[in-house]
């Protein structure tokens, strides 16, 4: 696997634009994402009990195993908790969008095809119980249909539309071979507040020009958020409209089955993309300053391991701690004990490293004497890990946070307003 130059339209066959539709004041708001063939879909979404329009929609959607021809997102309005309206705003973005891809897209598409209103993909982001003002949208959906395109350029300009309070642009692409053949995955997504274990205010869309099967896309999204986007957070609140959506058009022409000799090294692309992207949301935290890696290695169970894992890096006390660079060790045994997982505190043992060295603060349960100013120097990188070694098994995980810092409190203070 390689790593390539390029955003969400480096596979074959996708097109894509991002615009200023004038949802936001001045920012691009409003994306559209394009295949240029019928393609099979993926998706996981919030586990909040209330779910925004566009998450009910796509929940139907993806729910019908039918081929996508298209995605569109707005930032700027989240269209959750608006009631009848929501859902048919929702519902009148995916026909606008419908109607326009056979005309619009023609001078990118080869063969361009009808598309259903079902065969579109819905999603919004940004303040809660707000309706959408239609006439904008529709217009900016317009406008961006008139300029998709398959450069990098393009891919930036999508990349920057789905985003609310992030501080970049988050997007990767990489080539694998199979078969003799290259195999492109490409990702983007947003993120930087609301994000916390079993899906954040995070979107996140993924591009393959491999042939997978619907079931088989499903099954490894299924797997694969596990390990990335469940294993992060930056403030303890899931939102509304969480969602990762993957469409897979087999423009390649390479067909990529489980069992067969490729489907390993697409599974380890597919997971690389995903968790470069879950970890680029956490270091865009809202206002963090440092980045917190926590690795859990002992544990009897890999559930266990996670468990353990995501209850640190979700601590406020352990973000404030690693904020002010304080060896509050105690934070986290403490946030390790009430988690809910099995394990025994007499056998554990934690230290610290970043590039400034590496320190054991713990062993065996107890406190072991440290060095004061090696421990701040340590702490006060930019980048910070965490290790607890167990010696209750053999099971390991690993989960990325951020600190919490003023900043997060003067930027959600006035989100809406």
């Amino acid at each position: 696997m390689k790593v390539i130059e390029g955003g969400i339209t480096a596979p074959k066959g996708f097109f894509a634009n991002g615009i200023a539709a004038g949802i936001k004041k001045r920012k691009k708001d409003l994306a559209l994402l394009v295949s240029a063939v019928p393609a099979q879909v993926a998706g996981a979404f919030t586990t909040n009990k209330v779910k925004a329009a566009p998450v009910l929609w796509d929940r139907r959607l993806v729910d019908s195993a039918r081929p996508m021809a298209a995605i569109v997102v707005n930032s700027g309005n989240a269209n959750a908790c608006t009631g009848a309206q929501g859902l048919a705003d929702a519902k009148e973005m995916a026909s606008w969008t419908a109607s326009l891809i056979s005309d619009a897209a023609k001078p990118v598409l080869e063969h361009p095809y009808p598309v259903a209103p079902e065969q579109v993909l819905v999603c919004s982001t940004g303040v809660i119980g707000v309706p959408l003002p239609m006439d904008i949208v529709k217009k900016g959906i317009s406008a961006c249909a008139s300029g998709l395109s398959s450069s990098f350029e393009a891919a930036v300009a999508a990349a920057e539309a789905i985003c609310t309070t992030d501080t970049f642009r988050k997007e990767i692409a990489v080539e694998i071979e199979i078969a003799g053949s290259p195999v492109r995955i490409a990702g983007m997504a947003k993120g930087s507040g609301m994000i916390h274990p079993n899906m954040a205010t995070m979107l996140s869309f993924i591009t393959t020009d491999a042939d997978v099967a619907a079931a088989d896309l499903q099954g490894l999204l299924g797997t694969t958020i596990i390990d990335t986007y469940n294993m992060i957070s930056v403030d303890g609140d899931t939102s509304t409209n969480d969602t990762v959506l993957t469409l897979a058009n087999g423009c390649s022409g390479v067909s990529v089955r489980p069992g067969t000799d490729g489907w390993e090294a697409f599974s380890e692309a597919f997971l690389y993309v995903h968790a470069f992207l879950a970890k680029a949301i956490v270091r865009d935290g809202e206002g963090a300053g440092k980045f917190i890696e926590v690795t859990v290695e002992g544990a009897k169970t890999v559930e266990d391991a996670r468990t353990l894992a995501r209850s640190v890096v979700s601590s406020s006390l352990v973000k404030t701690a690693f904020f002010g660079a304080d060896a509050n060790w105690g934070r986290i045994l403490c946030a390790m004990g009430y988690s809910g997982a099995d394990f025994d505190p007499a056998g554990t043992e934690l230290s610290f490293s970043s590039d400034k060295g590496s320190i054991i603060v713990v062993d065996k349960g107890e406190p072991v004497a440290f060095d004061e100013q090696l421990a701040k120097k340590i702490l006060s990188e930019k980048e910070v890990t965490v290790h607890a070694l167990l010696r209750d098994g053999t099971a390991e995980a690993t989960a990325w946070g951020c600190d919490l810092s003023y900043e997060y409190v003067r930027i959600n203070g006035d989100y809406r307003s």
